[in-house]
């Protein structure tokens, strides 16, 4: 009898084991929550999300029922994003009904913070600590976008449209089929198909020969409008391989841009340097008056000139008319498979001249192809007791874990990937970050959203060496992972309510700082031979940990706890107020 392969899961399949997956390593969570906390993850790096903090809140304002599931304030502080989520259709069909009803329950969360009436809720909690932080941002948001993630399916061709307390909201839509395909992409975002002739527009432009290393360029004149509408839409996904963050015109340079759109709109092709773009296919036509972009541009990238395309749209958002302005931009055509090798080398140079954060460089340095390869061929010693040997998955690209276990077409090839590279010894880009910067005692810079965390520690420490990492470095790093994450799991274990990661990061760094002030320094190579932590030593971690959350959410003065524990000052109150000191017999393996 020949054995057929076992079809491929489906999205809801997929979505339904990382849920389980989660709910495992975090049992307090809801299964809603524990959802969304994953699809933000994927959102997060496909450029949807520019950040995400899980926060589910439930409530009534007079008749009308209130409901998110978490939230982002973007970092020009413009735009306020949440997230609403449905889980539990399984591949059912999502409704018209269901959609618009989750979508009121958002806008009346608008409301209800406008209002001010979060002002009732308990001040020592996460809900209070997310109403409180975007009540206090009201001056500045001008935008609403509301994103709705579900593990049903929905047929709807246009999302709706609607205000909340005198904002305007969009709503976009992530459905299981949506999702499926960005987990399964192994790229970790969503390509971007943008219809110019769509949109009322056309792009005179000049193309040259195709080029011996496999791109072309397109010399073109992009319509401000049309850029303007591009990051409205698209916002931080259109620079997704460029620098996410734009901070508003307060640099000379912004300013400047936003003189000329003012004062002199004509103007701005002469004295604008334009942008760069890269593209993995466009659709172009010869005219009377010349070559032109007619039809779709695919993949479309900004690698320099995200400040140009970001000061174009604060502008219009500002009632300025754009018809007049016109940007040059050089658009290189890469083929698909080449993009993710000759983008980020376009973005270097492209952004050579300016001074640049190197966030947009993510995963394609020397440090984290390196890492990748040491990841996959470093075998872990076995745990006391075992004699089965693991390894720590090096996940460079988001989803890319799924990818290559979705790749063996057996069961039994499947089993065998999981047994070698378990779930819970899966390390991300932000998860270095994050576990870096707790070992240097810094953390507060964890608290500032894996993102955010991610990006200074790029900016401060890859870019200094982008180096390819050596064994011994990949060995320490899985070592400080082991103590992370067995404090993490005695956090998550008591379920007392919230600001889980915040005492996570507080207590590993009380710990590395308490021992290195005893001149004793935390053995990773120890931590590497065990594979674990002592139950004894994680018992008097968990002691420790309740008395750091009891610290952190029970400030010197009145404080959002959240935003408290980004701050230096926080970290000197811990250290103030929680003395820690470590049993003689439980310095090993924990240190030296």
């Amino acid at each position: 009898m020949v054995r057929m392969p076992e079809p491929e899961s489906g999205p809801t399949d997929q979505i339904s084991r990382l849920v389980s997956e989660r709910l495992a390593d975090d049992p307090g969570l809801t299964s809603t929550s524990a959802f969304v906390s994953v699809m933000g993850e994927y959102l997060v790096s496909d450029g949807s999300l520019e950040d995400l903090t899980v926060c589910f809140f439930r409530t009534t304002n007079g008749v009308r029922q209130v409901e998110v599931h978490g939230y982002d304030l973007s970092q020009d502080g413009t735009t306020l994003s949440l997230v609403v989520a449905e889980y539990g259709p399984g591949g059912g069909a999502m409704r018209r009904e269901r959609v618009d009803r989750l979508v009121r329950r958002a806008a009346a969360f608008v409301e209800f913070v406008h209002q001010g009436l979060h002002i009732g809720l308990e001040p020592s909690g996460p809900a209070f600590d997310m109403t409180d932080r975007i009540h206090s941002a009201w001056p500045q948001i001008e935008r609403v976008r509301l994103v709705l993630v579900t593990d049903g399916v929905t047929t709807l061709r246009t999302s709706p449209r609607t205000t909340a307390a005198g904002l305007p909201v969009t709503v976009d839509i992530w459905d299981a089929t949506r999702l499926g395909r960005l987990i399964a992409s192994g790229r970790g975002q969503e390509e971007i198909i943008i219809d110019v002739l769509g949109r009322g527009h056309t792009v005179p432009c000049v193309a040259s020969v195709p080029q011996a290393g496999g791109y072309g360029c397109i010399m073109a004149v992009v319509p401000g409008q049309l850029l303007a509408e591009l990051y409205e839409e698209f916002h931080s996904r259109l620079l997704q391989r460029n620098v996410r963050a734009f901070l508003q015109v307060r640099g000379k340079i912004n300013k400047a841009i936003n003189e000329t759109i003012r004062k002199e709109p004509g103007r701005f092709l002469a004295y604008n340097n334009g942008i760069s773009a890269t593209a993995s296919g466009v659709e172009f036509a010869a005219s009377g008056d010349g070559t032109r972009i007619i039809g779709r541009l695919r993949d479309l990238q900004i690698v320099n000139g995200g400040q140009t395309t970001a000061s174009l749209h604060y502008a219009a958002a500002r009632g300025a008319d754009l018809s007049d302005v016109h940007v040059p931009a050089k658009i290189t055509v890469v083929v698909p498979e080449r993009l993710d090798e000759l983008v980020p080398s376009i973005s270097r140079y492209a952004n050579s001249q300016n001074a640049v954060s190197l966030a947009d460089f993510e995963g394609n340095s020397p440090f984290h192809v390196g890492l990748e390869a040491l990841s996959r061929n470093i075998w872990a010693p076995a745990r006391p007791g075992e004699t089965a040997q693991t390894r720590w998955y090096y996940e460079r690209v988001r989803g890319q874990y799924e990818v290559d276990r979705g790749r063996l077409r057996t069961p039994a090839q499947r089993r065998t990937f999981d047994r070698e590279n378990p779930r819970n010894q899966r390390i991300s880009k932000t998860d270095v970050a994050r576990v870096e910067y707790a070992f240097l005692s810094r953390p507060q810079i964890v608290c500032l959203g894996a993102q955010k965390c991610f990006q200074q520690w790029t900016t401060e420490f890859e870019t200094a060496s982008r180096d390819r990492p050596e064994a011994a470095y990949f060995r320490a790093l899985a070592g400080r992972t082991v103590l992370y994450n067995g404090v993490e799991r005695v956090v998550r274990a008591r379920r007392s309510g919230g600001y889980y990661a915040q005492t996570t990061a507080y207590t590993v760094a009380l710990i590395v700082h308490t021992l290195g002030a005893a001149g004793v320094a935390v053995d990773t190579e120890a931590l590497w031979r065990a594979q674990q932590l002592r139950a004894e030593l994680l018992a008097e971690f968990d002691d420790l940990a309740v008395r750091v959350r009891e610290a952190l959410v029970t400030p010197d003065t009145a404080a959002n706890i959240t935003e408290w524990c980004k701050k230096e000052a926080c970290w000197g109150n811990i250290r103030a107020r929680v003395r820690w000191s470590p049993s003689p017999a439980l310095l090993t393996p924990l240190g030296r």
